[in-house]
């Protein structure tokens, strides 16, 4: 799901969300580049004017080399990803992509980790 910045109107949300489904597609099926790992898209914030789209991302293994490999081979696709945006959402200006890599799950299993720990250490008192 796109995420919703506070200036995002309905049909902003919307186009996010298409865009979202149509990356996903397009990297998934289309793109020839080896780079990048299991990528999964975790959100697109597009910006009111629709110029700029930062599409979040994880990908696994989540370590520092496939990271790097991955957020590279993205980068260099983002033109084409672009075009065939352009091509599939009938949009007034396709917007510049920008790869962001999106630790938010890293987080929440490092908190999981934590309160399971926690409780486990309660549980033992």
């Amino acid at each position: 799901m796109a995420k919703r910045s506070a200036s995002a109107t309905p049909r902003g949300i919307r186009v996010a969300e298409l865009i979202h489904q149509e990356l996903a597609l397009l990297i998934r099926g289309e793109l020839k580049d080896p780079g990048p790992g299991m990528v999964t898209l975790t959100g697109v914030d597009l910006t009111p004017d629709y110029a700029y789209a930062t599409v979040h991302f994880t990908v696994l293994p989540d370590d520092d080399v496939t990271v790097a490999a991955t957020t590279k081979a993205l980068a260099r696709a983002a033109g084409f990803l672009r075009g065939q945006i352009g091509r599939r959402v009938r949009i007034h200006t396709t917007p510049e992509l920008r790869f962001v890599l999106d630790r938010s799950t890293l987080r929440g299993l490092e908190l999981d980790r934590l309160i399971s720990e926690a409780n486990r250490r309660q549980a033992d008192e």
